[in-house]
């Protein structure tokens, strides 16, 4: 007799099992001690529906020590930029997380919706082909032939079932929907109602609903918001870091995160080589290097904090498989061409110049500059 289902989205794999290791859990099972330590000792005042209180949302994001547990850093940078967002989801408005990409907006929509809900999994994903049917409803086609519209034969979006549970629901890459269907949730956020016009019928959202949504400035193909769906979010602006000391810090705690995720048999990086990266991409981000005397030309991509962990995980699996297990220029070299160079003409220049100007003449570069140059 073949096992029954679980009604529950997430699964059931355990990481003691090789066999069904989950490759990426999700934030509120991966940090469930954290959240355990902080709900038992969270004695303040929590919204409805809420797991834990905004205090303990905010000390969940930003670090602290709760009793014997250490709770780590979510996200590195200003305080105050999460404890607005988290005031905002106390109140009937919705949040919108922008900013260019690679800044943290995705990792941060999870992680509240993780501490607030115990539940990140109510996400819809937006592309260029996302459906009102995947914000609304669907429909099990076999149940309405059979027995025609009712409630039994629709198929609740995330979004629906947020609004019924009274939990957080996440939309990612807001401006990539369609504007018409992105107009879909006006009558979501500002009546906290889901009309269901088939039955005559309307969902209510349960108190503790509330959305997050995730956008960028610089995707092509950007759908910009209707002023109308705008009015109905507050904004909190996701910057890249202000200082290559926190980007360090940020790129050393994911990549260490990954590896152990990975099971990488290699050391874990030099904070020497994580500074290198997070160097030459703040350089180029900015046009201009450290010391503000050399201005440089700017690629194309955006050379975000996400790229910088790309780009030394890459170099760790390298050093790990087809190394000594140590992290050098040679691991680093080709995540670095591949994250600068995406115009083969136009960034190519640019890269040429910063390593003829910049690497080569930089102390302590040399090998990173042979490495690049081996490999042409």
């Amino acid at each position: 007799m073949p096992a029954s289902k679980s009604k529950s989205a997430k699964s059931t794999a355990t990481p003691s099992d090789p066999a069904t290791a989950i490759l990426r859990q999700h934030a509120e099972e991966q940090f469930a001690a954290e959240l355990a330590a902080l709900t038992a000792a969270d004695d303040r005042q929590r919204p409805p529906n809420w797991q834990l209180s905004p205090w303990a949302v905010a000390t969940y994001l930003m670090g602290g020590t709760v009793g014997d547990t250490e709770i780590s850093p979510k996200y590195v940078g200003q305080r105050r930029l999460m404890e607005v967002a988290i005031a905002t989801l106390a109140t009937d408005r919705a949040l919108l997380l922008y900013g260019i990409p690679g800044t943290g907006k995705s990792w941060v929509s999870e992680h509240l919706a993780a501490a607030i809900a115990g539940d990140s999994t109510r996400l819809i994903q937006g592309t260029a082909g996302t459906s009102e049917e995947a914000i609304r409803y669907g429909w099990n086609y076999a149940e309405l032939l059979a027995k025609g519209p009712s409630m039994q034969a629709i198929v609740p979006s995330p979004l629906m079932k947020a609004m019924t549970a009274g939990k957080i629901a996440r939309v990612e890459e807001l401006t990539r929907i369609p504007a018409d269907v992105q107009d879909t949730l006006i009558t979501v956020l500002s009546e906290k109602t889901l009309p269901i016009a088939e039955l005559g019928e309307e969902v209510q959202a349960v108190k503790g609903f509330n959305l997050i949504a995730t956008a960028n400035n610089r995707d092509k193909g950007v759908n910009e918001l209707s002023s109308a769906l705008k009015r109905r979010f507050n904004t909190v602006i996701l910057p890249v870091p202000s200082h290559a000391d926190e980007e360090v810090q940020i790129v050393q705690k994911r990549v260490e995160s990954l590896g152990r995720a990975l099971e990488l048999p290699a050391e874990a990086p030099a904070l020497t080589e994580i500074r290198r990266v997070v160097t030459l991409f703040r350089e180029l981000r900015s046009g201009v290097t450290e010391d503000g005397k050399t201005k440089l030309k700017s690629p194309s991509g955006t050379l975000s904090t996400a790229e910088a962990i790309s780009v030394v995980s890459s170099g760790l699996a390298l050093a790990a498989h087809f190394g000594d297990g140590s992290l050098s220029a040679e691991d680093l070299a080709a995540g670095v061409y591949g994250a600068i160079v995406k115009d083969p003409v136009q960034d190519a220049v640019v890269w040429k110049e910063y390593l003829e100007t910049v690497v080569k003449e930089r102390d302590g570069w040399r090998d990173l500059y042979r490495a690049c140059r081996e490999l042409g």
